[in-house]
């Protein structure tokens, strides 16, 4: 669904928001579209069980676990962080996670460092037996071809596609079916110098470009100002945005907008890429650190 965004701007520039997040109830934006054919993959070698790996507030983990829940194949979360293991009911992702029947492995930053060697795969299939293997952040070949399903023929009439990053599956995708005229810009989220190598494995086009000014400071940190930001929009629009990725985006696009990056008439299409489950373990943070909350609320 895509939804206009009713702000005013300089030079009749004109923004849209598609709205990924409503795809489904749990499994939303990027990630629904990441499992699909992950999904059909696994069911198709058989597997009974599909391992991935993610942090406490990963989207990506309980996008899978409520997967597996649906699709009635068993999950397992290799959790970063040792030292949250016996501590997680103070830990809304968590807790969804393991309401949906994923089985935790929590292992320590180290050894997460390990997460593509085929020796400490070949060790958790060892502990766990045969396993469908899903990457950090769900980004492979299969997650890619799911997201060149993000844009649609009704998307054709727009001049940029701006999209939050993280792993660069999302935008990998998006840069393959974007038309000629289109320019996609990518705002990381984290602070990852090989992230245009990462892209450039499955991106098969050069029509985009990384703005990475806007990641504050690195991967889920935030401040008052982009707190504020978030529920300013929300007030305005009736939009909620994630603090990890989406919010991080859409405050890059109008603060180039403000600054005249884009030419005269751009119309905009900002990618949703869901998340909103990582609001509340956010804002138990930010209440830890004396920081404004993010209100998802009634406006």
């Amino acid at each position: 669904m895509n939804q206009s965004v009713p702000l005013q701007f300089p030079k009749s520039i004109k923004l849209t928001i598609k709205r990924e997040d409503l795809l489904h109830p749990h499994i939303s934006g990027n990630k629904f579209r990441k499992l699909k054919y992950n999904l059909l993959e696994a069911q198709k070698q058989g597997a009974t069980q599909i391992l991935t790996f993610g942090g406490a507030y990963s989207n990506h983990i309980a996008a899978t676990a409520a997967a597996g829940k649906e699709y009635g194949i068993k999950t397992i979360g290799v959790i970063r962080g040792e030292e949250i293991k016996g501590k997680t009911d103070d830990n809304p992702t968590l807790i969804f996670a393991a309401a949906c029947g994923m089985q935790f492995h929590f292992i320590t930053r180290e050894t997460y460092r390990d997460k593509g060697n085929p020796e400490y795969i070949k060790s958790l299939t060892e502990t766990f037996g045969d396993f469908y293997l899903m990457p950090e952040g769900g980004t492979n070949l299969l997650a890619v071809k799911g997201c060149e399903e993000i844009l649609t023929a009704d998307d054709e009439k727009f001049s940029h596609i701006a999209c939050a990053v993280g792993t660069g599956g999302t935008i990998s995708g998006i840069i393959n079916t974007a038309q000629p005229h289109q320019q996609v810009l990518g705002f990381p989220a984290l602070k990852n110098a090989g992230l245009s190598a990462d892209i450039i494995k499955f991106a098969k086009r050069d029509n985009w470009q990384l703005i990475e000014n806007y990641h504050f400071g690195g991967y889920a940190k935030v401040n008052a100002e982009l707190i504020e930001f978030i529920n300013d929009f929300f007030e305005k629009t009736g939009i909620p945005l994630d603090p990890i990725y989406t919010g991080k985006m859409v405050f890059g696009v109008i603060d180039l907008i403000n600054n005249n990056f884009f030419p005269d008439n751009a119309h905009i299409l900002l990618i949703h890429t869901g998340g909103l489950q990582g609001i509340s373990g956010m804002n138990r943070e930010l209440a830890r650190k004396k920081l404004p909350i993010i209100k998802i609320g009634d406006r």
